[in-house]
């Protein structure tokens, strides 16, 4: 073969199937691709099966003498080689991800990005679950439906809820598969210069680049699986198969006419056709049929194998009928095929076509004895694959360890270290841990705080996991940080800053609320803690509300609500408080009080210490002097300051410029504040 047949840029193409290797070597310039040599070997004994490598040395020889045939051929020595895995290896499963979120913050893309990702990786355990020490490469997934709150949405980001929900078709490659394809090329002394997948080198001859955008379906019917892929906005969303083909039709035929393998394939293939079809049986006897009579035979088996082509398409393609099918493959020709698939899946006969000699009208064959076949669709697709540089499997680095990921064309940083097997939760920022507590029998819960998204390095700059990469590619994850646990004051609490009004000798007087965590009475100063049980009560003992007016309660008489009270009388807001001293009250008055207790002189404390001390309030000092201890409220029977009359909005008090209540301790050399504000 002259230089000029076989330039520098040519590539050497091998389809390593079941039965057979093809081997291809070509060239693509501006007028298509020109095919210059071509070699096909059937394998010897079953060293592949189900498109997998079964025996790696006898494959590995086998390509071995592929090669140094089209070396020979072309007179060049071959170094790399484009290949391709099949179909019928790759595993498909659908599964439903939920994740809680947080119901007053609006749902991101980054939210959505990790609800896929856990679908992904669910889909990834079941897959394993099936299979132990196996490792799978994702090669497609599609979100096929969003849920929030159970009710299905098309798009979630800006919506709020508490929990999202995805269906998800996600789509596996097995590892061991692609490590026996690279073991048994290495074997050949071969390097490879590109990997793909099967549908992929198939689409990229059977259906134009221009109609990858639409929702279209590819079947490669062969003779034991169909092989399905679904393509989508220019990528390939999903694949399956069905264990049902070309050679189920052959049998039929074969079994009805009593003829070996060979002979039915021939009159399968006559029943394209309009002549009559002759053949001898195994008895010998010459026998001529129709192709009407063969078509009727084997109607309800291409009839069944469409149905399950066309429910598994709809399966694929998230229970819908996509827009159009290409079908390629022998199995595809048997008259009827095409129809039949149209009417499963209620399309056009037009939109569902058979894609066979007239997509390789752009190749040429410079072989002898080879004619355009749809056999050699997959093939001369894995040539063509290599130029397009897409679609196969590339190497990046992720912390230090190189992997191998294959290559949609739409291949971002998340891609890469969600094949890396890095934790999705180290990816997104987590919130701290919350802080649950129950107030007046309610259960309320402060968030934690949110923390930092990971930090990721794409050959050493700051990116983001939606960044487009490519091979070789370094790639270096800090993982996100946990959030703090959040703090917060009683008097933070709405409820704490509320007070209540009670009607004193004909005063209205405004009282703080008391609040009692755990049992005990806590300032405003307190945090709040897990578990902690609040209480703000909503009224007084009789004690307590003389007690923050500064008023003795032994020597009175106090009637609430017309009914004499006692020190633990409960005093709710607006009620009417009423007292008076004994010393002041006539002698028929007390003894007509049968609720006044009388005070022993034994009950009177002996040698009661009272302190004195001096604070310092709004720039002013007063001397607090009569009492053991001090609260804020004792400063407004030495200080002026007018609580009937509401001078602003917020009444400000602080001690030592820490906020402060009328129930908090007084020191001496104090500084107060004390303002309407």
């Amino acid at each position: 073969m002259s230089e000029i047949k076989c330039p520098d840029n040519y590539v050497f193409g091998l389809d390593i199937g079941t039965r057979s290797l093809v081997g291809t070597i070509g060239y693509e310039d501006s007028y298509g691709f020109h095919i210059v040599a071509m070699e096909v070997m059937e394998h010897a004994t079953r060293a592949m099966l189900d498109g997998q490598v079964h025996d790696i040395g006898v494959v590995g020889e086998e390509i071995k003498q592929v090669k140094e045939k089209l070396e020979r051929k072309i007179n060049r020595k071959l170094s790399g080689v484009c290949i391709a895995a099949a179909g019928r290896v790759l595993k498909t499963v659908t599964v439903e991800a939920d994740m809680k979120i947080d119901p007053e913050v609006k749902i991101s893309s980054e939210d959505i990005y990790s609800l896929d990702l856990n679908g992904v990786d669910l889909a990834h355990r079941q897959v394993c679950e099936t299979v132990t020490d196996v490792n799978y490469y994702c090669v497609g997934y599609t979100p096929v439906k969003y849920y929030l709150n159970g009710y299905e949405i098309t798009n979630l980001e800006g919506h709020k809820g508490s929990e999202i929900s995805v269906l998800l078709l996600a789509t596996f490659l097995p590892e061991e598969v692609v490590d026996g394809l690279y073991a048994a090329v290495e074997i050949a002394g071969l390097e490879v210069a590109n990997l793909t997948l099967e549908p992929i080198a198939a689409m990229n001859v059977a259906i134009p680049e221009n109609f990858r955008l639409l929702n279209i379906a590819l079947v490669d019917v062969g003779a034991g699986t169909s092989d399905i892929c679904i393509t989508k906005d220019g990528s390939i969303i999903a694949y399956g198969m069905i264990p049902c083909a070309g050679d189920e039709i052959s049998e039929t035929i074969a079994k009805h006419y009593l003829v070996d393998f060979a002979t039915a394939e021939k009159i399968k293939i006559g029943a394209g056709k309009k002549s009559k079809i002759t053949y001898k049986d195994v008895m010998g006897i010459k026998n001529t049929i129709m192709p009407d009579d063969v078509r009727a035979l084997t109607e309800p088996v291409v009839n069944r194998i469409t149905c399950d082509v066309a429910d598994k398409i709809k399966e694929l393609n998230g229970g819908k009928p996509v827009n159009a099918v290409f079908v390629v493959g022998g199995g595809g020709k048997i008259p009827g095929f095409t129809k039949l698939l149209a009417k499963e899946l209620d399309l056009p006969e037009t939109r569902v076509a058979l894609r066979g000699k007239e997509v390789l009208e752009n190749v040429e064959f410079a072989v002898d004895n080879v004619k355009k076949d749809p056999l050699y669709v997959t093939p001369v697709g894995i040539c063509i694959n290599y130029y397009n540089q897409r679609n196969n499997f590339i190497a990046v680095t992720v912390n230090g360890n190189k992997i191998k990921l294959y290559d949609n064309s739409k291949l971002t940083v998340i891609d890469a270290v969600m094949q890396a097997g890095y934790p999705n939760e180290k990816l997104f920022p987590r919130r701290g841990p919350a802080v649950e507590y129950t107030l007046n029998g309610v259960h309320r819960m402060i968030r934690g705080e949110s923390g930092n998204p990971a930090v990721i390095l794409k050959n050493g700059k700051e990116t983001t996991l939606m960044s487009e990469i490519m091979k070789n590619d370094y790639i270096d994850i800090e993982e996100s940080t946990v959030g703090k646990e959040p703090e917060m004051r009683l008097d933070e609490l709405q409820e704490f800053n509320t007070s209540v009004t009670f009607n004193v000798n004909g005063n209205n007087i405004a009282c703080p609320r008391y609040a009692y965590v755990n049992g005990e009475v806590q300032s405003g100063n307190y945090i709040i803690k897990t578990g902690d049980n609040i209480i703000m009560e909503d009224y007084y003992t009789v004690e307590q509300l003389f007690k923050f007016l500064d008023i003795p309660v032994d020597d009175k008489k106090i009637i609430v609500n017309n009914d004499i009270a006692a020190k633990d009388t409960p005093v709710y807001p607006n009620f009417n408080v009423k007292y008076q001293d004994m010393s002041e009250m006539s002698y028929d008055e007390l003894e007509a009080d049968d609720s006044v207790k009388e005070t022993d002189v034994d009950d009177i404390p002996e040698n009661v210490s009272h302190s004195t001390i001096s604070v310092k309030v709004n720039n002013t000092y007063v001397t607090l002097t009569g009492k053991e201890s001090y609260t804020f409220v004792d400063i407004l029977d030495v200080y002026p300051f007018d609580m009937s009359k509401m001078g602003g909005d917020e009444l400000v008090m602080t001690i030592d410029k820490v906020k402060a209540e009328f129930v908090s301790p007084l020191h001496n050399g104090a500084e107060v504040e004390l303002y309407w504000k």
